[in-house]
């Protein structure tokens, strides 16, 4: 009888359903936190600026104070739902579209040479309009598109990018086009930004260093010969001493070490620019709103956007040391990169580093096209950070942000089938 006893309950015990998924799931933990609410402190400030900065224009121009602002207030929200889905999609998806998205923004760079489809704004050709959609700024898709492709291509090429003919040369070949065609806008400050953050991810994927030293050698004197000329050159002789030509070229740079001067380190209040008094802040809304934001939150308020921009690079290089691979480690480490170089060049412009380019203040200037962007690749950042695991480094982006008591997530067990044990036969 007892020899018969584990064949009768191995008859009976009951067998996993054929429906049941055998796969596992792969874990994920909160997002890092510290990162959205930096980027949301940055667009509120923003929003608030732009009104602030615009309104009395808006009000004598159109007779409407939200002229300006309003449209900015409804980008925003059009930017926190792509940034909220895209923080929930799994960003390893985003391999699947480089390629076509890298070709989608090399097409729109192109149409924007084509005169019944560009929109020219102070000389230069940056926008797209196509019937009766808005303008659209095809740059603006190119960093997120080329950030996207290179993470990707390095990736893939893995150590071959230390090599001169399989890694220096090729990536001349897919960010050399995409630098030029900006400058042929021309846009000497987004093509900056294009041309930094591809050589960061260079430099981060593992490149030569010699190569990479020789390619910024080259790159200077190139870019220099081939598009410094004309105004951009007077832009340079301003910037050297801009109180020699303050009526002209210097006009912008002046009035905004003005505002800066004036703000304190308090500032004068919201809405109390001194516009009022003769003080004329071009382009308040845009390129120099962080003159403004000086000018009415003084130094305090201008640090506290300079601090937040600063937490936002921490915590998202922290993320890209903790990513579960490469391409998330690269593509966390791009976005970062290309958000806050944007900023330090918007930034050194208003208050004398660098000469003066328009390029827009991530999350705070008025465009609808960057700030959508934008919250986009943050929402990309933030699915990054969802996986992010220990490895031991001081700055880990630690995976134990879970809800239950601040402890990890672990995974379940899943509904396996088990083999019987073996029993001897009594």
């Amino acid at each position: 009888m007892s020899a018969v006893t584990p064949l009768l309950r191995a008859a009976v015990r009951p067998r996993p359903s054929p429906r049941v998924e055998q796969t596992l799931q792969r874990e994920r933990h909160d997002p890092e936190y510290g990162i959205l609410v930096a980027i949301v402190a940055v667009a509120a400030i923003g929003i608030l600026m732009v009104y602030s900065s615009s309104a009395m224009r808006a009000y004598l121009q159109t007779d409407d104070t939200f002229a300006i602002v309003g449209p900015q207030i409804l980008w925003a929200a059009l930017g926190t739902v792509a940034m909220l889905v895209m923080m929930r999609v799994d960003y390893r998806l985003l391999r699947l579209v480089a390629l076509p998205m890298y070709i989608a923004g090399i097409g729109a760079l192109l149409l924007v040479f084509v005169p019944s489809l560009n929109v020219v704004v102070g000389g230069s050709a940056r926008w797209l309009k196509i019937g009766p959609l808005p303008a659209v700024h095809p740059a603006e898709f190119m960093k997120l598109a080329l950030v996207t492709y290179l993470a990707y291509w390095f990736e893939k090429r893995g150590t071959g990018i230390r090599k001169f003919w399989t890694g220096t040369v090729p990536f001349l070949l897919l960010a050399a086009p995409v630098v030029a065609l900006v400058l042929k806008e021309p846009d000497l400050g987004t093509a900056s930004v294009l041309g930094f953050t591809a050589f960061l991810l260079f430099f981060l994927a593992g490149a030569n260093l010699l190569h990479l030293l020789l390619l910024g050698a080259t790159a200077v004197p190139v870019v220099f010969y081939t598009f410094m000329h004309g105004y951009q050159m007077d832009r340079i002789r301003a910037w050297l001493d801009p109180f020699s030509v303050a009526s002209t070229n210097g006009y912008h740079s002046v009035q905004g070490f003005l505002a800066l001067a004036l703000g304190g380190v308090f500032g004068a209040g919201l809405g109390e620019s001194r516009l009022a008094g003769g003080l004329f802040v071009p382009n308040a809304s845009n390129d120099f709103i962080f003159a403004i934001i000086g000018e009415e939150l003084g130094l305090v308020g201008a640090g506290l956007v300079i601090l937040l921009f600063v937490a936002f690079a921490y915590l998202g290089f922290r993320t890209s040391l903790g990513a579960p691979d490469t391409f998330g480690a690269l593509l966390a480490a791009g976005i970062t990169g290309w958000i806050c170089i944007q900023a330090f060049i918007n930034i050194g412009v208003v208050v004398g580093l660098i000469p003066v380019t328009g390029i827009p203040l991530p999350f705070v200037s008025a465009g609808g096209s960057s700030l959508v962007i934008s919250f986009a690749a943050v929402g990309i950042l933030l699915a990054i950070s969802r996986e992010t695991v220990e490895k031991g480094t001081w700055n880990d982006a630690s995976a134990d942000r879970g809800r239950r008591n601040g402890r990890a997530h672990l995974p379940r067990a899943g509904r396996r089938p088990v083999a019987p044990r073996s029993t001897r036969s009594g």
